[in-house]
C-alpha cells in the first residue's frame, strides 16, 4: 500500500523533523510513504474572513493537484469522525481489501482546509475537537498510521 501524507508548509522545528523521520523509518516496513508539502500562505494579523477564505482557497488549489482519482482520500478536518486507534486500523485495512492501493491523508494549514478539498474527500476524520498545530499533526498521524500497522499485523504495541 502507498500511503501520501500530503500537507500546507514545511516542517521547522527540530524535534517535529526527528520525530517524523522516526516514524517515517518504522513505517518502511509495512507501506510506501510519501510526504508531499505544498506552500502555505502567510496570514495576516487580524485578517478578514474573505482574506482567510482567499488563503485556503490559494492552499486548497496547491493540495488538488496532488490528489488522484484512484486515491482514497482522508481529510483531517475538526468536524471529521473521530475513531480510536482499532478503528484507524479497520479502516485502514478495509480500504486496501478495496482495492486502493494509495491513501493520501491531507493536512491543511493553519486555516484548514478549503471547501473544493474537503469535497474531494471519501472520509473526513477527526482526532479531536481540539486543534493542534499542523505541523505537530503531522508527526501525530504518523504515529497512529504505524499503530494502525501493527494493529493490522497482530504485533504488540504499547497502549
Amino acid at each position: 500500500m502507498k500511503i501520501t501524507i500530503l500537507c500546507v508548509g514545511k516542517i521547522k522545528e527540530a524535534y517535529l523533523r526527528d520525530g517524523i523521520a522516526e516514524y517515517r523509518k518504522r513505517l518502511s516496513r509495512y507501506c510506501k510513504l510519501e510526504i508531499v508539502e505544498v506552500a502555505d500562505e502567510k496570514t495576516p494579523d487580524r485578517a478578514s474572513d474573505a482574506t482567510e477564505a482567499q488563503i485556503r482557497n490559494t492552499e486548497g488549489i496547491r493540495l488538488l493537484k496532488y490528489l488522484s482519482e484512484d486515491a482514497y482520500v482522508i481529510t483531517l478536518a475538526i468536524d471529521g469522525k473521530q475513531l480510536d486507534s482499532v478503528s484507524l486500523a479497520k479502516e485502514i485495512q478495509q480500504i486496501g481489501v478495496k482495492s486502493y492501493g494509495h491513501i493520501i491523508f491531507v493536512i491543511g494549514g493553519s486555516l484548514g482546509l478549503a471547501e473544493e478539498v474537503l469535497q474531494r474527500a471519501d472520509f473526513a476524520l477527526s482526532f479531536s475537537r481540539m486543534t493542534f498545530p499542523h505541523q505537530l499533526m503531522r508527526m501525530i498521524l504518523l504515529e497512529q498510521i504505524y499503530r494502525s500497522y501493527r494493529i493490522i499485523n497482530h504485533e504488540p504495541y504499547h497502549k
